[in-house]
């Protein structure tokens, strides 16, 4: 294959052997949601980057599952408890082992978001889950104006490479949510501006302007 060959670049395919580590914007904001000295899992953790802030930051007691072997063996390189597997099936654990339960920015990637969710709900009080908001306007002025594919929610990559296979907005997960007894919305954490108008449309009409929404949700016993 050369550098122009389509499906060099595919992120179906996670490869993690060179990105060990990362720290991005949303994990201060998950980290917010989670009380000390809890027990979570991080379900699609990746590198591990994120267990591993929330164990040195909040002491919590925490595992992880990752598809990809790369992803583990990072997670494992840092002393991390990580297994292989699929996150969107049965997850081998009993009712109610966890506090939290995490999915960040994985969602779109699974076949089976709707049986995610469920096992998140069944293994956990809390669940927190995070995803590109496909219904953010510059996505929606790709579509208009261009009458293709957006790119911006796809970081870079193609329609025909990327891993976002389930692409939702806000509105789509609450239907979803309509969907999931015993499971309601506790609290969604969205990005703020320091300008007036723009942090008002973005509280407003997040549907329309937030690009990342964080969402907690709570198991009703």
């Amino acid at each position: 294959m050369t550098l122009d060959d389509p499906f060099v670049n595919d992120n179906r395919k996670y490869d993690y052997s060179t990105e060990k580590k990362s720290e991005r914007a949303e994990y201060n904001f998950i980290s917010s949601l989670i009380e000390p000295n809890t027990k979570i899992i991080d379900l699609g953790c990746g590198n591990g980057s994120l267990l591993q802030k929330l164990i040195k930051e909040k002491n919590i007691t925490g595992c992880g599952i990752e598809l990809t072997k790369s992803g583990v063996d990072a997670c494992i390189e840092k002393g991390l408890n990580v297994k292989q597997g699929s996150i969107d099936e049965e997850i081998g654990f009993p009712d109610n082992y966890f506090d939290y339960a995490i999915c960040n920015v994985t969602i779109q990637m699974v076949l089976y978001p709707e049986i995610l969710i469920k096992e998140m709900k069944r293994i956990s009080k809390y669940q927190i889950v995070s995803f590109p908001n496909f219904g953010f306007y510059k996505n929606r002025f790709d579509l208009l104006l261009k009458g293709r594919m957006p790119k911006h929610m796809m970081f870079g990559y193609k329609w025909y490479n990327t891993g976002h296979i389930h692409q939702l907005s806000i509105k789509d997960f609450y239907e979803l949510m309509e969907n999931m007894h015993d499971l309601k919305v506790k609290y969604v954490h969205l990005a703020s501006s320091p300008f007036f108008i723009k942090n008002y449309l973005m509280k407003k009409f997040p549907n329309l302007f937030q690009g990342l929404p964080i969402f907690l949700l709570e198991k009703i016993i």
